[in-house]
């Protein structure tokens, strides 16, 4: 796979977990079962592409970790958006609406 098309399906993860981690904090099983509710079980974010986008998106700035106690009662990490993740998340979310915008317009044409 090419770079950029190796960055744009990073790009495309990150950004559903970044939209994911909007509301509110999440640890790593409440993301990717935000993922799947918000996208009506379609969308499934398997553990071997979730955690490493955590911890690139946790590199960059965008998101922050912190150590809490799971609904199971269980310690957990905690994933919570930053300020530049908010930022990065408004300007993929314009990416992806370009794009995709792009795409359509040469499906839908003769």
């Amino acid at each position: 796979m090419s770079k950029e098309k190796s960055d744009h399906v990073y790009g495309t993860l990150d950004m559903l977990i970044l939209k994911a981690l909007q509301t509110e904090s999440r640890h790593g099983l409440g993301i990717a079962d935000r993922i799947q509710q918000m996208s009506d079980q379609v969308l499934q974010v398997e553990q071997g592409s979730l955690y490493p986008a955590l911890y690139r998106l946790e590199a960059g700035g965008w998101i922050n970790a912190e150590w809490g106690t799971s609904e199971n009662n269980r310690k957990a990490r905690y994933y919570k958006l930053t300020a530049a993740g908010r930022r990065q998340l408004a300007e993929e979310m314009e990416h992806w609406a370009r794009i995709t915008g792009a795409i359509n317009l040469v499906l839908t044409r003769a």
